[in-house]
């Protein structure tokens, strides 16, 4: 029996703090037994039936969706090789019929190679070989870095495949899934090229990708070039894969816990330049950055830089673990990144005008109050040509899917019911109706002047409704609460955040399920300052609460 040898790499894992070599035979997935959570294949130096697979490196130009072809793993020789002749004794003796008949040999490999390499760099035939590339992700290195592997391979084990591993590419940010679908001899493989969320949308214009990973939302013009495929703000092509907070950090030794938005923009682009500024230590500020592909970046110039640049001088890195690990052993430096990638460095609080400060956790980015939550995207094409599209981006919003996307240490859209204590600024009645009572980890929100849900929201309703059946809960302990920005007066205010709380009532009455209670608050316990578009995009929200 071929045993192959890996690490996990779950930090919250038991076998990951040990350092352990874990041996998997080639029948089962190569999973870790303890978390479940793909393992990365290590050799060890035990021996094995067949080499560890080895990334092969493309030549050839292609397009930002494209990678190298997966490894491939020739079979071990059965007998020794006998010792190889001198050059001269092998020019000697090797007969013309075998000289022709290797060069044919060496043709008909070629050829084969390279349509092996053709199609695993994506040809726009819109399917691919069973036994080779299923499946293209493009684009965020945030999800591409762990969550896009670890999806792949839950997918792949969902659809019953075995010997499922997760391979490294030519490039840090290029990964290769592996799995022996039921029925199949071959593997199959999804490709995975993470070089930023620009590129999803190059790559999906280019036909180089199935789907467009993106940890920001698509812009109106990389929109309208895609619209020969359809949509992309429709539900048929975007499709949020969970929720992450921009979390600003510092190395554990540095003092400062918290930061206001105005500091944080000061500090990035470059108008405070020491620590003194904002703390009680001196130092100059060491800015690190991730690069200008990266969606983590572009939300963060939107959210907090406020149209102003970059400082100069900030180091810009790709890769989300280097930048968190260069921060945690630099006492002077401060950056940003997603909430996974905290690591060793630590986190702090950010606070808005008028707003408490609220450090990024899996409860405050699943709701979005945290100022600097963000939505994970996958985009498709409407009607994708490839069925492996659909089926994965269907397991990805599923429980189980979700589950994936928690275990790596994002806000999953799962919803859970949260004990909460209402803020002592917060009206009478809500704290009444709220007392004794767990809140929701979602809300809902609404586009200025709109009472429609977006593409999340209709999703959101049908697991609020899954998630209260599976409770053996009823509609008679469901209450609804609306809240709007304050650019109308009191009374519109008021209407709107009320109008609003009843369009969510009148979704979960179509699916069987009638709140007990539906009230508005209007512009009452804002989460942000109306003094942005994005502040105020967080504010009109509706609350979803279970009575006890």
């Amino acid at each position: 029996m071929t045993v192959r040898w890996g690490k996990c790499v779950n930090r919250n894992c038991e076998d990951a703090q040990n350092g352990e070599l874990i041996p998997i035979s080639e029948e089962e997935a190569f999973l870790c037994p303890q978390c479940g959570r793909p393992l990365v294949r290590e050799n060890a130096g035990r021996p094995t039936k067949s080499p560890t697979p080895i990334a092969r490196t493309s030549t050839s130009a292609a397009g930002p969706g494209a990678l190298s072809p997966p490894p491939w793993e020739p079979p071990a020789p059965s007998t020794p090789a006998p010792p190889a002749p001198s050059a001269a004794a092998e020019k000697r003796s090797m007969p013309l019929p075998l000289i022709a008949g290797g060069l044919l040999l060496v043709l008909i490999l070629g050829g084969g190679g390279f349509f092996v390499w053709k199609n695993l760099l994506g040809a726009k035939s819109g399917e691919a070989d069973p036994h080779m590339t299923i499946l293209r992700l493009a684009g965020s290195n945030t999800i591409g870095e762990e969550l896009g592997p670890a999806l792949a391979a839950a997918f792949l084990k969902e659809q019953g495949a075995t010997s499922i591993e997760i391979i490294s590419g030519a490039k840090p940010e290029e990964k290769f899934v592996k799995g022996v679908l039921p029925g199949d001899s071959a593997p199959s493989f999804i490709t995975i090229a993470a070089h930023g969320s620009a590129t999803a949308f190059t790559a999906l214009a280019e036909k180089t990708c199935d789907i467009g990973m993106a940890s920001r939302q698509i812009k109106p013009d990389e929109a309208t070039k895609l619209a020969l495929i359809g949509d992309m703000l429709s539900p048929a092509s975007e499709h949020v894969v969970g929720l992450d907070g921009i979390a600003v950090i510092v190395s554990p030794s540095n003092l400062v816990d918290k930061l206001d938005k105005d500091q944080i923009r000061g500090i990035f682009t470059g108008e405070i330049t020491d620590w003194s500024k904002v703390t009680t230590f001196h130092g100059a500020i060491k800015i690190y950055a991730r690069n200008d592909n990266s969606g983590t970046y572009d939300t963060f110039k939107t959210l907090v830089l406020a149209g102003k640049p970059l400082a100069q001088g900030a180091q810009r890195i790709e890769d989300s673990k280097a930048l968190s690990e260069a921060v945690a052993v630099d006492p002077y430096g401060v950056g940003f990144i997603g909430l996974p990638y905290v690591l060793s460095s630590k986190a702090i609080a950010v606070s808005d005008k008028g707003i408490p400060p609220l450090l990024p956790t899996r409860l405050t980015v699943s709701t979005e109050d945290y100022l600097l939550s963000r939505r994970l995207y996958f985009y498709t094409p409407a009607n994708p040509a490839n069925r492996y599209t659909r089926m994965f981006i269907e397991f990805v919003i599923s429980k189980r899917g979700q589950d994936v996307v928690g275990n790596i240490g994002f806000a999953t859209q799962n919803v859970a019911q949260i004990s909460e204590t209402a803020p002592d600024d917060a009206p009478q009645e809500y704290k009444q109706l709220t007392r004794g009572a767990n809140r929701l980890s979602l809300d809902f929100r609404f586009q200025s002047g709109q009472t429609t849900l977006d593409s999340k929201g209709k999703a959101d309703l049908d697991r609020v409704v899954s998630m209260i059946a599976d409770e053996n809960a009823s509609g008679e302990k469901v209450m609804l609460f609306g809240f709007s920005d304050n650019a109308d007066d009191a009374d519109v205010s008021q209407a709107q955040s009320l109008t609003r709380a009843k369009a969510v009532e009148a979704e979960l009455v179509q699916r069987g399920l009638k709140p007990t209670t539906v009230r508005g608050f209007g512009s009452k316990l804002p989460v942000a300052g109306n003094d942005t578009e994005d502040g105020r995009d967080r504010n009109r929200r509706v609350e979803i609460w279970i009575k006890k």
